[in-house]
């Protein structure tokens, strides 16, 4: 790693990455959940004030009521819900079933903690799901090329793209849109929460295929009577309830795709043909197929093809919403938790275990202990000797991993 300057000997912490961001393009889920308290929705920060109130350690905070989790993942609370974060993943194969483990390692933890304050409250608390994102981010040497307009473009098409496959494999007949925000350097695909370990990560890493593949497409691809793929015709996203972005919503399509018949061909397609929802999602995945299989691990690719096959099982075909929804890390899904075990840690998610871990590390010849995490991308480390801080980008930290996991902590 190159010697940081450590600035001045005060505490005021000296920026050594001023850009928020990765230098490799990276994965990352966050899920938000309602808090439910003897069976009555609860305000997370009325209730805990900040996720200390029924947490235990090791934490490392962030900002305001974010803590970082001892597996490298983030809880906070946002406008009304507890969510949680997955750390930046490197994208590679197996992306999103690490994402996918990290985020259901964090289910655990919270459920953990939520079990202790109901035997010392004598309450009851739930976690009913509510929504999860699916994150794509960009490269440093892409984001030289792919403009702020250029990814919007991508996320319109996106959204006429993505809902059929997602619908089958991350939905419900109570669910009320698929969506897609542009963000800074990054794409974000929001739909329901899936209590279901497997179905997320198959979901997501769908997503990852088809989005990575549609950001490299010439601009005249991105025009939607050139488009490559099946499109239910009528359908009119509207502007997304949060944030910059496009909504396919139910009401946006000639009748509720989540309520039908998903083998029922009744759907007229941009391409001229009548399809059902499932047509249309496994056409689109043949599309993208091999975009797909760059990310997707062996268990996840198989569990798509399976589910977009006919008379694959699919939420879509119950006749409502499983009550899993309504008890998550309790009674929800867990048959697929165990996707992404056999798959070794990605390097940004231990750079952020060591930071929990307080592991102190040797920088410019003084040991250094991670305090914070700042943003996404970066850590904050104090020396020891003067209490003077630095901000040191994950990337950074990513060569000095082996060294650094070798050290002892000292309590």
């Amino acid at each position: 790693m190159t010697p940081l300057s450590t600035g001045t000997h005060d505490k005021r912490t000296r920026d050594a990455a001023p850009a928020e961001c990765l230098v490799r393009a990276a994965v990352g889920l966050e899920a938000e959940f309602t808090l439910i308290v003897d069976d009555r929705p609860v305000r997370p920060e009325a209730l805990f004030r900040d996720p200390c109130g029924f947490m235990r350690g090791p934490l490392l905070h962030r900002v305001g009521t974010s803590y970082q989790l001892a597996n490298g993942a983030a809880i906070y609370f946002d406008t009304g819900v507890i969510e949680i974060a997955t750390p930046a993943m490197e994208l590679e194969r197996g992306c999103m079933a690490r994402a996918g483990r990290s985020l259901w390692e964090s289910i655990a933890l919270v459920r953990e903690g939520l079990d202790r304050w109901e035997r010392t409250s004598g309450r009851r608390a739930r976690l009913s799901g509510f929504s999860t994102h699916y994150n794509v981010s960009l490269a440093a040497a892409e984001r030289q090329t792919i403009t702020p307009r250029r990814l919007g473009r991508v996320a319109r098409a996106l959204t006429d793209i993505l809902p059929a496959p997602v619908m089958l494999l991350a939905t419900n007949r109570r669910s009320t849109g698929v969506g897609v925000r542009p963000r800074p350097h990054r794409i974000e695909v929001t739909a329901d929460f899936t209590p279901d370990a497997a179905l997320m990560i198959a979901a997501g890493s769908l997503i990852a295929g088809i989005v990575r593949r549609v950001t490299t497409w010439p601009a005249s691809m991105l025009r939607a009577i050139d488009r490559p793929v099946p499109v239910i015709a009528g359908l009119t996203p509207m502007p997304h309830t949060s944030r910059r972005g496009w909504l396919a919503r139910a009401d946006r399509y000639p009748s509720n795709p989540f309520v039908c018949d998903i083998d029922d061909p009744m759907w007229p397609t941009t391409t001229g043909a009548i399809m059902s929802l499932r047509d249309i999602a496994r056409a689109t995945f043949d599309r993208f197929r091999l975009a797909i299989a760059r990310f997707a691990d062996p268990f996840s690719l198989r569990l798509i093809r399976s589910i977009l096959s006919p008379h694959g099982a699919s939420l879509l075909t119950l006749d409502d919403r499983p009550a899993e929804y309504e008890d998550v890390g309790r009674s929800s899904m867990l048959n697929g938790s165990a996707v992404g075990r056999h798959l070794a840690r990605s390097r940004y998610e231990r750079v952020l275990m060591c930071a929990v871990s307080g592991r102190p590390l040797r920088l410019d010849g003084a040991l250094w202990t991670p305090v914070r995490v700042r943003g996404w991308s970066r850590v904050v480390f104090r020396r020891d000797s003067d209490g003077a801080q630095i901000l040191v980008p994950l990337d950074s930290l990513v060569s000095r991993l082996d060294e650094w996991e070798r050290i002892t902590i000292v309590r």
